[in-house]
């Protein structure tokens, strides 16, 4: 068992203020967007200066014969603290075969890693969960095309957008929201975008799900005026999770955070195609390619009791995710069978394994490799995450 130190990432979507906060640190004025912990070879958390991309390499025995069958000495987890500020671009990430795929491809173009036109950074697919901290606001998956139909009747611009949204209503089924979606993008003028803002206005006060709907867009607006693809994001449902609550992105949704501050948990890849409400690189091809038009209403991940830890219950074998509410009484922390990460959100809490204890306080975090029995007590939050298989 021994400490970790992740990597602050600074994007202009960050909060000035959330991530020092949670680290000890004194805020620097400038946006913190993201803490990374985990091995990804970019940006690896480090014990002691040392990468533990570096470490594991040099301890295959610290990752556990199922993960390293699984995974080789690339290390599957990446965990993230997310603070948003403002929200980030409409994106989508690959499963495995579509990353692998692109990989190659823009490899065989001799396309740079830094360039600003690269999507796949590497071959990995990048299914997330998203835990939030705070209250959180997002858009996650394409909302029922009738519904969204509907809203932006009871809006009041249905007739206005009826050449653009015409096909939510006029065919059925992922090809309709495909159509809809690339006419967007495609559009050259913002008077479709102003009619809706306009109408909004007079609806943002509203208690129901119109003025949620009117809300989006002018938040929207706000940080990326006239934009067509504000009108993109308005096709998604609108999510708000209460501290605790868990989202599971399975690769390929279309997405977008807005506002709030949670622990995000993935598989150990940086692939990310935009979609808009961006000023980057856009390739709409690929993005149709990649991305899922079917559907689908959003539910909260499951969660289970696990040893009085909470797990959140997700499919991938990249990962698994969960959170302890720590008292003086210890619990032993999941899954000795393979390489663990803890992080500590809030409170102070002490780690022990065999005679050996680590105090922790809010922000600080260890590695737990394989075969450590570990147990936890005090008065925090400790997440915990490791592979999923």
């Amino acid at each position: 068992m021994l400490r970790l130190t992740g990597q602050v990432r600074d994007y202009a979507w960050g909060s000035t203020t959330a991530i020092p906060e949670l680290l000890g640190a004194t805020p620097t004025g400038e946006p913190q967007a993201e803490y990374w912990l985990g091995a990804y070879p970019q940006s690896p958390a480090t014990v002691d200066g040392v990468g533990l991309d570096q470490l594991l390499h040099d301890h295959p025995d610290w990752v556990g014969d199922r993960t390293y069958r699984a995974f080789g000495d690339r290390y599957p987890v990446l965990m993230k603290v997310l603070a948003a500020d403002r929200p980030l671009s409409l994106q989508a990430h690959p499963n495995r075969e579509q990353a692998e795929d692109g990989y190659a491809r823009q490899n065989k173009a001799k396309i740079p890693l830094t360039a600003p036109d690269r999507i796949y950074h590497d071959d990995w697919p990048k299914p997330e969960l998203l835990i939030a901290l705070t209250e959180f606001d997002g858009l996650c998956g394409f909302r029922d095309p009738m519904a969204t139909t509907e809203l932006f009747a009871r809006l009041g611009c249905a007739s206005e957008l009826e050449s653009v949204i015409g096909p939510l209503h006029e065919r059925k089924g992922p090809a309709a929201l495909a159509e809809v979606f690339l006419d967007i993008l495609s559009l050259d003028h913002p008077g479709e975008v102003d009619e809706v803002l306009r109408r909004a206005r007079q609806h943002g006060d509203d208690g129901d799900e119109v003025g949620e709907f009117a809300r989006t867009a002018l938040t929207l607006q706000t940080y990326f005026p006239h934009q067509p693809s504000i009108l993109a994001a308005l096709l998604l449902n609108r999510i708000h999770l209460q501290p605790g609550d868990g989202l599971y992105l399975p690769t390929r949704t279309l997405h977008a955070y807005l506002h709030g501050v949670g622990v995000e948990v993935m598989a150990s890849s940086d692939n990310v195609l935009r979609g808009g409400l961006t000023a980057k690189h856009i390739d709409v091809d690929e993005l149709i390619h990649v991305v899922d038009f079917t559907a689908r209403d959003v539910t909260l991940a499951e969660t289970e009791q696990d040893g009085g830890f909470t797990r959140y219950l997700t499919p991938t074998p990249e990962f698994a995710v969960w959170r302890g509410e720590l008292t003086s009484q210890p619990m032993v922390v999941p899954r000795t069978d393979s390489c663990r990460i803890g992080l500590v959100i809030d409170g102070e809490a002490q780690l022990n394994h065999d005679e050996a204890a680590i105090d922790l306080e809010a922000g600080q975090a260890v590695v737990i490799p394989y075969g450590e029995e570990v147990s936890a007590a005090g008065s925090a939050t400790l997440f915990v995450t490791a592979p999923g298989v």
